[in-house]
């Protein structure tokens, strides 16, 4: 991990320790961590299981790639090391929320590999949860909700990822999602499976 800029500055620990605050809370935190192509579903499943767990009372928040570019990262742009730097703060972030005891879904492209693991990092053992939405290109472009793809192909979009910038697959995501041919619910019931499974969702 790199070391921050500012040398003058030192870490302050909390009064409330984390077990105190999942005990207060009857909560865990984690991070939900959706990559995939753009149109691959990341953002309607991710604000589905959001919905969804918020319908059984559990303190759950969303981080979407586009709302966080719009403010927090909205100095950012898309070349590799922009990349690499919004994914980087979005990780410190949502680690931030998942100590708060929130399930904190995330819906970011997130291209690299090496910067998905940076993002992981940021958690304990067992509470980033990658969610690999793996949507075929064709399909992806088929939906084109942005009608991004259509300006990619037509060089009016550089460095879009999946045409003229490359997405690294995961190769050992908790989970993964075939999107195609299923419905939004089957796809955001298999997460909150998975969340009950490992003891951040209690059975309903």
């Amino acid at each position: 991990m790199s070391q921050p800029k500012s040398k003058h500055i030192t870490w302050h620990g909390a009064n409330v320790s984390k077990e105190e605050r999942q005990a207060a809370l009857d909560a865990r935190g984690c991070v939900v961590w959706f990559t995939g192509l753009s149109g691959s579903g990341k953002s309607t499943v991710s604000r589905r299981v959001e919905q969804l767990l918020l319908e059984r009372g559990k303190f759950v928040y969303s981080l979407d790639g586009d709302n966080v570019r719009m403010g927090l990262n909205r100095d950012l742009g898309f070349s590799p090391k922009d990349r690499t730097e919004n994914i980087r703060r979005i990780g410190e972030v949502a680690a931030l929320f998942a100590d708060a005891c929130c399930v904190t879904t995330t819906a970011f492209i997130s291209p690299y590999r090496e910067d998905r693991d940076r993002a992981r990092a940021c958690l304990p053992k067992g509470e980033f949860i990658e969610v690999f939405v793996d949507t075929p290109l064709d399909v992806c472009e088929e939906r084109d909700p942005k009608g991004l793809y259509k300006k990619a192909r037509a060089g009016i979009i550089p460095n879009f990822t999946g045409i003229s910038a490359p997405y690294e697959a995961p190769e050992k995501a908790e989970l993964v999602l075939k999107t195609a041919g299923k419905s939004i619910d089957e796809c955001a019931h298999e997460v909150i499976d998975y969340l009950v499974g490992a003891g951040f969702v209690a059975q309903a």
